[in-house]
């Protein structure tokens, strides 16, 4: 690939996001998180309302999840595409 292709791809490409949420409903979709030491309160992945942007717009990292949150959330994605 070419540079100005391979900089037309990164201009293109999009980051897949599921939002943070500090009001918990035990709802389906909801992945709870508990306290991260990096959040100021206690709360949960909702897988329901995925959203995609570009990437460029995320300015920085908040914080990490652990392992087994991580395969929660594909687990509760999975339920919720039904895969």
């Amino acid at each position: 690939m070419e540079k100005f292709e391979i900089e037309a791809l990164e201009h293109e490409a999009l980051a897949v996001v599921a939002p943070l949420t500090s009001q918990i409903r035990g709802m389906r979709g909801e992945v709870d998180l508990g306290k991260p030491r990096w959040l100021p309160k206690h709360s949960a992945v909702n897988v329901q309302g995925l959203a995609s942007f570009d990437h460029r717009k995320l300015s920085r990292r908040m914080g990490e999840l652990s392992a087994f949150q991580m395969a929660s959330i594909k687990t509760a994605l999975r339920d919720l595409l039904g895969l």
